[in-house]
């Protein structure tokens, strides 16, 4: 079954060629465009698509807030953004938003296809720059405690759940259950003093234990 794309972008002239390069491809298929986020809302709703390509630079309506509606509303719908932007702070607020991935504009036509085929099979996805970008910046927070008080077991669970895992794929690869990844998942947060997914992310691609651009 071909992989079913949304791709939400104010410009025409980039949804077209998205568009072309991504029908060339086998296996994905444009489904729906649209040009703003309540557009986009309404389309993922409708169509239920297996990714959203979205833009952060909407009219009205940010990228980031039409991710935000769009995980509340469609919860199985990845989400991959789209920007002009070099900064990792909107990186860092787009996963928060719920995202699985991030490309720049620049690296579109060179990302869009490898990054979704990544969030379709449950992993995260930042082009080489954005990854880039994004580690600098986790580099240079020395505010934030770094994994050293984790064990091995610890250590192993934080490196699957940046990697995109969910619990149950992470409980499957090490022999556990659901609940203990869970488990796992709140006492290393407890520990890196964390309150989200993204903040993980974060710590892991610091500390070496996930490249998200593999």
């Amino acid at each position: 079954m071909a992989t079913r794309i949304l791709l939400v972008d104010d410009h025409q002239i980039l949804r077209d060629g998205l568009r072309i390069a991504l029908e060339q491809e086998v296996g994905m298929e444009v489904v729906g465009e649209a040009g703003d986020g309540e557009t986009a809302i309404r389309l993922a709703r409708q169509l239920q698509p297996d990714v959203t390509i979205m833009d952060l630079g909407l009219p009205g309506m940010t990228g980031i807030d039409a991710t935000r509606r769009i995980g509340l509303d469609c919860p199985d719908v990845k989400i991959i953004a789209l920007s002009m932007y070099p900064k990792a702070t909107l990186i860092t607020e787009m996963l928060k938003a719920g995202a699985s991935g991030y490309i720049l504009k620049e690296n579109a036509f060179a990302s869009v296809v490898e990054g979704i085929k990544k969030v379709v099979a449950g992993q995260r996805y930042l082009c080489p720059k954005a990854a880039s970008l994004l580690a600098e910046e986790y580099a240079r927070d020395n505010a934030q405690a770094g994994p050293a008080g984790l064990n091995d077991k610890e250590r192993e669970v934080l490196k699957l759940l940046a990697e995109g895992k969910s619990s149950k794929e992470a409980a499957l690869l090490m022999d556990l259950s659901s609940k203990s990844i869970d488990n796992y998942r709140r006492r290393i947060m407890e520990k890196l003093n964390v309150a989200s997914i993204a903040e993980l992310v974060k710590v892991a691609i610091r500390e070496g234990l996930a490249s998200l651009d593999d």
